[in-house]
């Protein structure tokens, strides 16, 4: 371990020792698509969670230019996938926040397994209480209709489906009027690479979690809100102050 990784370690720890009391962690599982983002943010909010992704981490270190950010950005310029060493490390640091020590929701983390046991070790550093996996289930063909369709708003990022939640003028944003747009990802042939990668990958997180018996699946194609209903169902159970 060199003099950063050490001052880094030793500013976790110090932080841990100040107040960390982490009574929940809810990780979010499903394919690109099926929601995780809008049940995360609506989540996090009733039950007093920090909302974390890594991407908003990734670009969070970027912007204070942390040694994590610089060993991210070589791979980044490749277009290539960041490591999980370096992932893993700016979630450690994210979790150990004073923001967090209520507890936090993962949003699409882990994506692999990989990722889920570097997550778990992570965990095993730290006093918390109730972990609550859940696994938003939708079926291919339903997700790829849902994807195509999905347009989101250039200005305020409202996300539109033309068949399920379609806005009331084609391509304007019902909130601000500002045109609608596809992202280059929703495209067809992307999304079906985008849910092969996904079986490849992250389908062993399901295995994974079942066997520990934290896995709690949802279907992910219902309404938003039957879809926050049934989250919030789990949630309850698993309710670590009862």
């Amino acid at each position: 371990m060199n003099g950063l990784e050490f001052h880094q370690q030793r500013s976790v720890q110090e932080r841990l020792r100040t107040y960390w009391n982490c009574a929940r962690l809810v990780i979010l599982l499903g394919p690109p698509g099926a929601g995780k983002g809008t049940q995360a943010r609506r989540i996090a909010g009733q039950y007093g969670l920090r909302h974390l992704s890594t991407g908003d981490m990734l670009r969070d270190n970027i912007h204070r230019d942390t040694e994590l950010a610089r060993k991210a950005q070589p791979f980044i310029n490749r277009g290539e996938l960041v490591p999980d060493d370096i992932v893993l490390g700016m979630v450690q640091d994210r979790i150990t926040q004073s923001d967090c020590a209520s507890g936090f929701i993962l949003d699409g983390f882990p994506r692999t397994l990989p990722q889920a046991q570097g997550l778990e070790r992570i965990c095993r550093l730290y006093p918390s209480g109730t972990t609550t996996v859940l696994n938003m289930a939708v079926r291919p063909d339903l997700l790829l209709r849902r994807l195509v369709n999905r347009r989101i708003c250039k200005v305020c990022g409202h996300i539109y489906n033309l068949v399920d939640r379609p806005p009331i003028r084609r391509d304007i944003c019902d909130a601000d009027g500002s045109e609608l747009m596809q992202r280059p990802d929703d495209a067809e042939a992307v999304i079906r690479e985008r849910i092969q990668t996904y079986e490849r990958h992250s389908r062993p997180l399901v295995d994974y979690y079942s066997a520990q018996g934290l896995l709690h699946e949802v279907q992910g194609m219902d309404e938003p809100d039957t879809v926050t209903a049934s989250i919030k169902k789990v949630l309850d159970r698993d309710d670590p102050s009862k």
